[in-house]
């Protein structure tokens, strides 16, 4: 059974499931039905981080448009433009056994596409959650719902990976951001256009 996490709750990932390498970081949400008649469009990503807590390549930014970490430790599945349908919207696979050493953290975001353009925002946006899934039991090993605290936000940092020693712990963030994916990927240490 799952462990159901509040914001800011750390726990061991790894050591208490030894072997545990394949993991499948699954995002989902729904949108408000009454809010404004554009369609959301919301983007997971991951943003593969030393221990500055900077990205120190572009290509550590894995998503939409760079679907592959070149280690193939974080593959993003694919963009999901409407978030239809129950499950998970998006999907970001890792493996730890490939991520660098260089790589301390690992932070999973959720971002709105042309937010500002469509007035939009995650006071919008319900039932979001992000999980972690075991690919090789097929088990869901973490879940963090994310809530509804987030009225002007328009992206948010999720939650993370990070390196604990020789063992991966998760943190459930869940800290919003004005400004979209440029303002996100500024924190990181990435300009966007």
């Amino acid at each position: 059974m799952a462990i159901s996490l509040q914001k800011g709750q750390k726990v061991d990932l790894t050591k208490g499931n030894p072997g545990l390498s394949k993991l499948v970081i699954g995002i989902g949400w729904d949108t408000n039905k009454y809010d404004g008649q554009a369609d959301f469009d919301l983007d997971a990503a991951a943003f593969l981080l030393a221990d500055t807590g900077k990205v120190s390549d572009e290509k550590d930014f894995v998503f939409y448009s760079n679907l592959k970490h070149p280690s193939r430790g974080v593959i993003h599945l694919g963009d999901n433009r409407t978030g239809i349908g129950d499950g998970d919207d998006e999907q970001i696979k890792v493996d730890l056994s490939l991520i660098p050493a260089s790589i301390q953290q690992i932070n999973f975001t959720v971002t709105i596409y042309e937010a500002e353009s469509r007035h939009q925002n995650f006071g919008q946006v319900s039932n979001a959650y992000i999980r972690v899934f075991d690919e090789v039991k097929k088990t869901e090993l973490l879940r963090f719902d994310l809530g509804e605290d987030y009225s002007i936000e328009t992206a948010v940092v999720a939650a993370e990976l990070y390196r604990s020693g020789a063992e991966w712990r998760f943190n459930a963030i869940g800290m919003g951001f004005q400004g979209g994916l440029k303002a996100l990927a500024a924190n990181f240490g990435i300009s966007v256009a």
